[in-house]
């Protein structure tokens, strides 16, 4: 049975912290596989700046290129909108069931599971795999105490990566060159259709 970290994430756009993440678990966290898991959008974010799910998933796409350890899924562009996790897992579930399926997720998200739908029920069936990040603060909620300590949770060494989707539009924005924080086919692809510039 092979071992898969779900990365749920709008990836907008993915860039080198998001693979090297990916890189991490599979090659130190004992997973077979990273699926990338491409959001039409996270209920506890803004849309505004949201590119469409398709330019999303072909940047991920381009960005794991032929490594057989990534693989990049659109499975929630076709499932009912909100997109919740647990929906999609169980989905997953049916579609692939010689698969065991894992969370990969920052700290920072580890702290608002207590939000989640039906956070117990994930929680119970689904190993977590969490790797650091600088801007994660925990909640102050005995919700969130108890959700933590009934899961069952991997805290990575993976070295801490201060980049994110927001720096990297913002700086397209104001004109600079930000292909140093993407891999190059997804900033051709970004240059080449002029995303984030406005």
């Amino acid at each position: 049975m092979a071992k898969i970290g779900l990365y749920f994430g709008s990836f907008n756009p993915i860039h080198i912290g998001h693979i090297a993440i990916a890189g991490y678990m599979t090659e130190f966290s004992g997973l077979d596989q990273v699926w990338f898991v491409v959001s039409p959008h996270n209920p506890l974010k803004k849309k505004e700046t949201l590119l469409a799910g398709y330019h999303r998933l072909f940047m991920v796409q381009a960005a794991i290129g032929d490594n057989l350890r990534l693989k990049a899924t659109d499975i929630e562009f076709k499932l009912p909108l909100p997109s919740y996790t647990i929906d999609t897992i169980a989905y997953l579930e049916e579609k692939y069931p010689n698969h065991e399926f894992c969370l990969v997720m920052g700290e920072d998200n580890l702290y608002t599971l207590h939000r989640w739908k039906n956070a117990d029920e994930l929680i119970g069936k689904h190993e977590i795999y969490v790797y650091p990040r600088p801007d994660a603060v925990k909640a102050d909620s005995q919700r969130l105490d108890e959700i933590l300590k009934k899961a069952l949770i991997h805290r990575s060494g993976a070295p801490m990566i201060e980049l994110s989707g927001t720096f990297i539009r913002d700086g397209i924005k104001q004109g600079k060159n930000m292909s140093y924080f993407v891999p190059p086919a997804v900033w051709k692809y970004i240059v080449e259709m002029h995303f984030y510039e406005k």
